[in-house]
């Protein structure tokens, strides 16, 4: 039968222990930043925003491809052209801001386990939250919901700090104003989104704690001017300079957004259901197995010089000392996610990251309940795991070429696809390793050093699996046709027009160190276009004219019309193509 409480979770470890793992996660977190190759579309986009931004030195009007964009707000983009500016263009500076962000919710988890639950608690939810194999992947792309996700943790995590029933006046005005800031940074990450999720998550919170005198302890006169401090400038700056703005932003990409399917980025209703069960690994079972006790369970946090076992026990009174209503964090954490996980399978618009900030909520949640488990269950568990590991490394050993043929056609060739199985298997065998590890380690070990070790398992498996999908770059980068070409003809001629026909690819830019001529191309650039339609060119057969009348240039179109135009005798001369573009010159 499972235990309420670990006779563990008071443990201290030593600060050579501590650093040493710290030294171990960052330097793995850190690994692979400048290896991969920037994919399409967001990591090409948001790395060219800020390139162009750094070289412009326009920190108010943020453009895309020299066309202005106004589809986020600009916290990353600063970021990113404050790297540049500093470091150069680089794969490293397009990528840092998620992956810095991220890291440090890793760390302020454990800073928040450890002030709530005890130091074993809080080293397990740091590993559980750098384990997470949603969480490392996303905090390792150039999207911006890496940093969204940051802001909205720290708030959610700040408000823990700053509401438990042991925090002193002091500390409960210190960290609210933590969160307040931490909104208005989430704001300015990707807009009302970062106000609307939290905000939303805490009424529901109140409504079913009916905890209505929790919100005199919110600072709420502080705390929104220390918001708008923050978060409107720009705001105001932008809307005065560029009449379009507001409209835009706020009715086009949060209501149309949410309402309406215009994005193209429509899905069923169980869209994120896979996402979040592979998203959530390894800590789904643990999750599963604890869900509903995790649920009713009246939890008491914790004063720092409390005993630490004992918040891990039921909390016999649902109101402090003071007669105020107890936090019941485990409580929050559910609602925090499932609000986010309702709101975004409501939404027409849906992408695979929108849910990254439920899996801080649910990892801790996974920390907290792990130690009330036996050693038992958690060993079945963790070979449970390792059992799906193991079968799964059988079933790529003996069928990873037919999956590749699977997955194979015209525009991803077999040549290529297979070329990522050996990495496939590197990342599940280490997977396995971990979780085997972890089974053993569950019934002689603290649980902190078992649950370290499942998690070192899956944040390698994670950055081996990134890794290895730079093998695909070929596919999803302009990087590697660029620079062969390069390395024939020498670099590209500046002054000489670069029409991008019929597509746009977005690390293309980013990759020439320059924008390049859309042909009878809009989609997400069609405000830019609108605003300055001299950058572009509506139609083909337009295009066509100029190009004949060149001396000298360049294009780009996919392999479809490009075979197209050869036969209609347009002047080209291919110089190089790959199974998705073709690039030519004008001589």
């Amino acid at each position: 039968m499972d235990r309420i409480e670990s006779p563990l979770s008071s443990r201290r470890h030593s600060r050579l222990y501590l650093l040493g793992l710290l030294i171990i996660f960052t330097a793995v977190w850190f690994s692979n930043l400048e290896y991969r190759k920037l994919v399409r579309p967001d990591e090409g986009r948001y790395a060219e925003i800020g390139r162009e931004m750094a070289l412009s030195g326009d920190w108010i009007t943020p453009r895309l491809n020299d066309l202005k964009y106004f589809e986020k707000p600009p916290l990353q983009y600063w970021a990113t052209a404050a790297a540049f500016r500093l470091f150069g263009d680089s794969h490293w500076g397009a990528r840092w801001w998620p992956a810095t962000t991220t890291f440090i919710c890793v760390l302020l988890m454990f800073w928040t386990g450890r002030r709530l639950y005890g130091e074993e608690v809080g080293l397990s939810a740091a590993a559980a939250l750098g384990g997470c194999t949603g969480f490392i992947i996303n905090s390792h792309l150039n999207t911006l919901d890496g940093g969204l996700a940051a802001f909205l943790t720290i708030a959610l995590l700040g408000f823990l700090l700053a509401q438990h029933s042991g925090a002193t006046p002091k500390e409960n005005r210190r960290w609210m104003l933590v969160v307040w800031a931490a909104l208005a940074l989430a704001v300015l990450s990707k807009g009302l989104i970062g106000v609307v999720l939290p905000g939303a998550a805490l009424t529901l919170y109140l409504l079913v704690e009916r905890d209505w005198r929790r919100l005199t302890r919110l600072h709420l006169g502080k705390g929104l001017t220390l918001f708008l401090l923050i978060a409107a400038p720009w705001f105001i700056v932008v809307s005065l300079v560029n009449d379009e703005f507001a409209r835009f932003f706020f009715i086009h990409e949060h209501f149309d957004r949410f309402l309406t399917s215009g994005h193209r980025r429509e899905g069923a209703w169980y869209y994120f259901v896979p996402i979040l069960l592979i998203g959530i690994m390894p800590w789904l079972p643990f999750i599963a197995l604890r869900l509903r006790d995790g649920w009713r369970r009246a939890d008491r946090s914790l004063h720092p010089s409390s005993e630490a076992s004992s918040a891990l026990t039921p909390d016999p009174s649902p109101t402090s000392e003071r007669g105020e209503a107890v936090l019941q964090p485990l409580r929050l954490l559910l609602i925090w996610a499932g609000f986010i996980f309702l709101f975004f399978s409501l939404s027409h618009s849906k992408l695979p990251s929108y849910i990254l900030p439920m899996f801080p909520a649910l990892t801790l949640f996974a920390a907290v309940e792990m130690h009330r488990m036996s050693p038992e269950t958690l060993s079945r568990l963790a070979w449970g795991l390792a059992a799906a590991g193991g079968g799964l490394l059988l079933v790529v050993l003996l069928g990873g070429e037919p999956i590749a043929q699977a997955f194979s056609k015209e525009t991803s060739p077999f040549e290529i696809v297979r070329d990522y199985i050996p990495w496939i298997l590197a990342s599940v065998a280490a997977f396995t390793a971990g979780a085997s590890a972890a089974a053993g380690l569950f019934r002689t070990q603290p649980y902190s050093t078992a649950i370290v070790v499942l998690a070192l398992g899956s944040l390698s498996a994670g950055i081996l699996a990134m890794d290895g999908h730079d093998t695909q770059s070929r596919l999803s980068s302009t990087y590697h046709i660029v620079r062969d070409i390069e390395a024939t003809n020498g670099p590209f001629d500046r002054n000489l027009p670069f029409y991008s026909v019929r597509m746009y690819d977005q690390t293309l830019p980013f990759y020439l160190r320059r924008p390049v001529t859309l042909v009878q191309y809009t989609d997400e650039l069609a405000l830019g276009l609108a605003a300055e339609p001299e950058k572009g060119i509506a139609q083909v057969d337009d295009w066509k004219i100029r190009w004949i009348a060149l001396e000298q240039g360049y294009a780009i179109m996919n392999p479809a019309n490009y075979a197209q135009f050869v036969i209609e005798g347009l002047p080209m001369r291919m110089l190089a193509r790959d199974p998705r573009r073709v690039i030519v010159s004008r001589q």
